[in-house]
């Protein structure tokens, strides 16, 4: 009897995974802000307000742009935002920011006010990689916000799994490495041989401003200011932390998955 309450129960409620990609994604919380823009011609040449404010040094005045803000390095605090007169640096509210490569995450340059986005794997590694990702999670040092939001996804509301993309424990049994953190030297080796026991072809995505660029200890000895000074990355996903409808829509991207559901 006890079972049979359950299943009624359980089809009372229906299916409580969200549609996206299939619907709209899921709104960001007020407080998140989403991806920033960055028009620099609104800059006023004398004003430094936002640079000083920047906590982690991403943003910037390089020779020749007005203003550069790097969404790799940056804790979306706001702060830039908040300090910006002009509104040269405002939030978009978007999900979408995962990147391929560092260069695509630098904003402020024409042509390059909003991140470029992820661009899918070949054709080969789509072939390997599109229905069945099985990814081993790299702690690398972090501090735990970025892995509390990527299991996330394994929640019946996102339903990982449904995409065919999986933790699994082994990296031996991984298609390759989802990092977190920004790999502090105690980490170092451990990542090394986790990379190294991973199979070929492999990938690497690097999650939270921590393991694309060191986060908040950027600079500091005891780490490598993020995963690709020991591995290659081939996706950053910003954030500190990502949401997870950020983290899930360029792991999407990644594999094509996006596009896909668009044309059927």
């Amino acid at each position: 009897m006890f079972v049979l309450d359950t299943l009624i129960q359980r089809l009372k409620r229906g299916s409580e995974t969200m549609a996206y990609p299939d619907g709209p994604a899921p709104p960001l919380p007020d407080r998140h802000g989403g991806a920033l823009r960055v028009d620099a011609t609104k800059c006023v040449e004398e004003c430094t307000a936002c640079v000083a404010v920047c906590p982690t040094e991403a943003v910037t005045r390089p020779a020749g742009v007005k203003v550069a803000l790097d969404l790799g390095r940056c804790i979306f605090c706001a702060e830039c935002v908040a300090v910006c007169p002009p509104r040269a640096i405002t939030q978009t509210g978007d999900h979408r920011m995962a990147a391929r490569t560092r260069a695509d995450l630098v904003l402020g340059a024409p042509g390059a006010e909003e991140v470029r986005l992820a661009a899918e794997l070949d054709a080969t590694l789509r072939r390997l990689f599109g229905r069945s990702l099985r990814l081993r999670q790299v702690s690398a040092g972090g501090c735990n916000a970025c892995e509390a939001d990527t299991n996330v996804l394994g929640t019946i509301g996102w339903d990982l799994g449904r995409f065919g993309i999986q933790f699994v424990a082994s990296p031996r049994h991984a298609d390759g490495l989802l990092i977190t953190g920004p790999v502090s030297r105690n980490m170092e080796l451990a990542l090394r041989k986790t990379w190294a026991a991973v199979p070929e072809p492999k990938i690497v995505i690097a999650v939270g401003a921590c393991a694309i660029a060191g986060g908040p200890f950027v600079g500091n000895p005891e780490v490598h200011d993020g995963a690709s000074a020991i591995v290659p990355v081939d996706l950053y996903i910003p954030g500190c932390p990502p949401h997870p409808i950020t983290i899930l829509d360029g792991l999407l991207r990644l594999l094509g998955r996006l596009e896909e559901r668009r044309k059927g």
